[in-house]
């Protein structure tokens, strides 16, 4: 006689129209979405009709001269952001759960910038920029340093974007190393205990058993820089001239100047090469991820 709760009664399966109402759901909200941009990417439309063109959009959008700065600057951005984050998140997420005092209050500060928006993140640091007022320049004048043009040089605006945004995605790489590191079994620290101190932990417990905790970091936050777009907007517009722009923001100027099947063409651009880079960059961290 079979105890109830088996194994059996634990695999049985649901009849097919179960997953009938999650099914419509993601036809409506990302397969139709998906297939319609693909179509009015091949056409020039307005909001009361579209013309057929063929590829004649993307033939135009990959020959935009500030395609090739885009392309730059999404790729400078996505590759510093993603490790920057991870880089910094980590040695935090240790700090943040060892034994040291006020820890529940240093892990609220470290995560506060990610429940502020995004928008008024970018306005308060465009202000605190500014050349001749802003408070990073008061402190460096305040030392006898030069001031600094942080968002009208072209060869620092896109870089001071950069710090912004690992400023404030910073919190998110922290709690999922810091929830890797939780998951670590006690056993593990107390057979390296006896072999050293802090830095032995670090390098042969903690390093190796938060890989897949690191390949997620870094994951998102590429796939994250890759479509930045509301950061750079509120804090350069993609300038000083074209120096900060990245795709998002390029397809967006495409946008207001009324060139509708232009920008369609370029958001299929984008999701494309996202999901070329993407693709086998998962695959590769999946092949390396390792079981604690």
């Amino acid at each position: 006689m079979r105890k109830r709760g088996s194994k059996t009664a634990l695999t049985m399966s649901y009849p097919n129209w179960f997953y009938l109402p999650a099914v419509i759901t993601f036809a409506i909200f990302f397969i139709w979405p998906t297939l319609s941009a693909f179509y009015y990417s091949l056409t020039r439309w307005t909001i009361f009709d579209a013309t057929f063109i063929g590829l004649e959009n993307y033939a135009q959008f990959l020959s935009d001269p500030m395609l090739s700065i885009g392309l730059k600057n999404t790729f400078i951005y996505g590759i510093l952001t993603s490790g920057l984050k991870t880089v910094l998140a980590l040695p935090l997420a240790v700090l943040l759960t060892s034994g040291i005092r006020f820890k529940g209050f240093y892990r609220s500060l470290v995560f506060f910038p990610v429940l502020v928006s995004t928008i008024a993140v970018g306005i308060t640091f465009s202000i605190l920029m500014q050349p001749n007022e802003g408070l990073f320049n008061v402190l460096l004048a305040s030392v006898g340093a030069p001031r600094v043009d942080w968002l009208g040089n072209p060869r620092l605006a896109l870089f001071s974007v950069i710090f912004v945004d690992v400023w404030k995605g910073i919190g998110i790489a922290t709690v999922i190393f810091m929830a890797g590191i939780l998951a670590i079994p006690q056993d593990y620290f107390d057979a390296v205990r006896l072999e050293g101190g802090f830095w032995i932990k670090f390098r042969h417990v903690i390093i190796p058993l938060v890989r897949n905790s690191t390949f997620t970091v870094i994951l998102l936050s590429f796939i994250g820089g890759l479509r930045t777009f509301d950061l750079i907007w509120a804090m350069t517009g993609g300038g000083p001239g074209f120096a900060s722009d990245v795709l998002t923001s390029i397809i967006y100027k495409q946008y207001q100047a009324g060139f509708y099947g232009l920008s369609t063409a370029g958001n299929v651009i984008l999701f494309l090469m996202v999901t070329i880079l993407v693709f086998p960059l998962r695959s590769f961290f999946n092949s390396r991820e390792i079981e604690v």
